[in-house]
């Protein structure tokens, strides 16, 4: 059985080197914290939500989520980009947001303004998913 490793092992050594190109790594988020306020699970559907504060020049960054979340901003305004880098949306007090589930609506949440973002989001998950999943900056100049 060991020399039939060995063997294998031997004859993989005269194939030729193939370098693949690294994985891009999630843009990590900065300046976001977040308390929640109430979770349930009904009929297999997790319900969460969370009070969200970005600072003054913080991300979320790149993420997508499994489940649609629906927001309302409380206090400054959000900046919301999609993976094309377009800005979808710009965001004040009062205004409310829906981002849609799945990896196909990569987006980005920032505060470029000089007093923090407060909003609440409702997270509407299958039960045991994550609220959300990193992913990395699709080519946009900004994080």
């Amino acid at each position: 059985m060991r020399t039939t490793r060995r063997a294998a092992l031997i004859g993989m050594s005269a194939l030729p080197l193939v370098l693949v190109p690294g994985v891009a790594h999630a843009t990590p988020s900065s300046g976001v914290s977040s308390t929640t306020l109430y979770e349930r699970t009904v009929d297999g559907t997790t319900y969460t939500l969370k009070r969200i504060t970005i600072s003054p020049g913080g991300t979320t960054g790149w993420h997508y989520h499994p489940g649609t979340v629906h927001g309302i901003v409380l206090e400054g305004t959000l900046t919301h980009s999609d993976a094309d880098c377009s800005t979808d949306g710009v965001y004040s007090s009062g205004d409310t947001i829906t981002e849609p589930a799945g990896p196909d609506h990569i987006h980005i949440g920032r505060n470029l303004g000089s007093a923090p973002v407060v909003l609440d989001a409702l997270y509407v998950d299958p039960v045991g998913a994550p609220l959300t999943v990193d992913a990395p900056n699709p080519g946009c100049d900004f994080q």
